[in-house]
């Protein structure tokens, strides 16, 4: 019956896709108050047309909600394109057949191996509504997430909708492996028996939705569970809710070249040109690149799309001077916090340790400004006689993702850092442990508030980035003292510049000499006096 079928409607004669928007969605929308899709005079063709057609409204809703959600300022969902039990059944039916055929074509004797007696009784347990949530979600719970994240269904675990589909993908499951046995006795002619996959057309795949930010989603968590991805999901995010409002749609299939390019010269009205090549565009090339790795997509729209940079001069050197770093040693050496209306001072007390030691930590350790805030008590450590920072992804973010031990400077165990270290409590050494923020968000802020600082004292040359500055230094000087770029790489974090860097392990005592080598700051004796008491 019609009235059975959801966002399905019969006018005069005429059958229609139907949705009603929301309230709050309608600004978005001109003002319209429902969607609808033409399915022609037929009713049968209108019922087959009707999933499609959905989809495309759907798609239109789940524009509107991302627009809506930016314009408050809340997170961003990725877009929903509902299908039935049925509709996720015969899809995955003819995914298994696909690969099926796929396997046949290119693994020798593949069809010589045995059907799994004990998973096809576990499927017919789980078809029969005999299996508890716990089995049904070894046999199909992955197949029922990845069609959740891609928004065709909002189905969780242990609720009447979701085992509703495990019993669907089940029977999908059982019918498929019936079709693989009839391959492999050499009949390709079967189709499917049950009428939940029977009565429902094959899918298209070229035509069904994939969610961009979907995409972006599944990506980020691709790179989590190798351990990587920790700052891309927040850097990258904003060029993706950025497309999506540009296209006004959340389908990945539909976008083209001419969508990327026509994105890029609106982003260059209000961004800067590094910041669309190094942000936004790597991020979309990235991200299509594995979709279309993993088969999700069958091209990258954004692959040859570039965004032109103006050549820069530069007048002078990237790293601070030898004068430059004198000076911001000095303001860092005698840091007393501002009192507030003649008062204490209300900046936290890590913020303050921050700017006392950080730009000292930076000058003798050519390291990462973050790698650096992020440093917790029990990341200073001692080998031997030798004291050293264990620069790890378990305090926060690493560019390479790796842990790297950088012995510290003697010059800085005379200040007294590593007493300061001692007497702090366990935890952040540079931000507060109370909170529930991100450490690397938290990390950066403290980072931040260091280079703001610096260029508000008038301190940081134009062409010099204010924490960065320093890794240009320490490089430079090392090049000066003679040392080996192999350890300083290794210090800097920097990768080998050859396949013989990667044989032997450059030591925490090797490092040592090259750090204990670099020549000390002269801050003067008046100023050393309140540095090093």
């Amino acid at each position: 019956m019609a009235g059975r079928i959801r966002h399905f409607m019969e006018r005069d004669g005429r059958y229609f896709a139907r949705v009603v928007i929301p309230k709050d969605l309608r600004p978005f929308l001109d003002g319209k108050t429902e969607l609808r899709a033409a399915l022609g005079g037929d009713r049968s063709v209108a019922i087959r047309k009707h999933p499609a057609a959905l989809a495309g409204l759907m798609e239109t809703i789940a524009s509107a909600e991302r627009q809506c959600a930016q314009a408050k300022g809340k997170p961003v969902v990725a877009g929903r394109y509902p299908l039935t039990d049925a509709q996720i059944a015969r899809q995955f039916y003819d995914l298994r057949l696909a690969l099926d055929e796929e396997a046949r074509n290119t693994t020798q004797g593949y069809g010589l191996v045995g059907i799994d007696d004990g998973f096809v009784a576990a499927l017919r347990r789980g078809l029969a509504g005999q299996a508890t949530d716990d089995v049904l979600d070894k046999l199909v719970g992955s197949v029922i997430d990845h069609y959740r994240r891609i928004g065709n269904t909002t189905a969780t675990r242990g609720t009447q909708e979701w085992r509703s589909l495990a019993r669907a993908l089940c029977q999908a499951s059982l019918e498929a492996i019936e079709r693989e046995f009839e391959r492999d006795e050499g009949d390709f002619a079967g189709t499917p028996k049950a009428p939940l996959l029977k009565d429902q057309p094959a899918a298209d795949p070229e035509d069904a939705p994939v969610s961009l930010m979907g995409l972006f989603e599944d990506y980020v968590r691709s790179r989590q569970k190798l351990g990587g991805g920790k700052e891309i999901g927040t850097r990258w995010l904003p060029a993706f809710n950025s497309l999506v409002s540009h296209l006004k749609h959340d389908n990945a299939r539909k976008v083209t070249k001419q969508n990327v390019i026509a994105w890029r010269d609106t982003l260059s009205l209000k961004l800067a040109a590094s910041t669309i090549s190094k942000v936004h565009l790597t991020a979309l090339k990235t991200v299509f690149e594995w979709a279309v790795r993993e088969d999700r997509l069958t091209h990258n729209p954004a692959k040859d799309v570039r965004q032109d940079l103006a050549k820069q001069s530069r007048a002078r050197e990237k790293g601070f001077t030898l004068s430059e770093a004198t000076a911001i040693l000095h303001l860092a050496a005698g840091y007393v916090p501002t009192p507030y209306n003649g008062g204490p001072s209300r900046e936290l007390p890590q913020t303050s340790a921050a700017k006392r030691w950080v730009p000292f930590l930076m000058a003798y350790s050519g390291a990462r400004v973050a790698e650096l805030t992020q440093l917790r008590k029990e990341d200073v450590r001692k080998e031997g006689d030798i004291p050293y920072m264990r620069i790890t992804p378990d305090a926060g973010s690493v560019k390479t993702n790796d842990y790297r031990d950088v012995p510290i400077h003697p010059a800085l165990i005379a200040a007294g850092f590593v007493a300061f270290v001692a007497a702090c409590p366990d935890g952040p050494l540079f931000y507060s442990a109370i909170g529930r923020g991100d450490p690397v968000k938290r990390a950066q802020t403290v980072g931040n508030r260091i280079a703001e600082w610096l260029k508000n004292a008038k301190l940081v040359p134009a062409d010099v980035a204010p924490n960065h500055g320093w890794r240009h230094r320490f490089k430079t000087v090392a090049l000066e003292e003679g040392q080996s770029g192999r350890i300083v790489d290794a210090i800097c974090g920097h990768a080998g510049r050859t396949a013989g860097d990667t044989y032997g392990d450059v030591t925490v005592k090797a490092k040592y000499k090259v750090i204990s080598a670099m020549p000390e700051y002269n801050l003067g004796e008046s100023v050393r006096s309140s540095v090093y008491e």
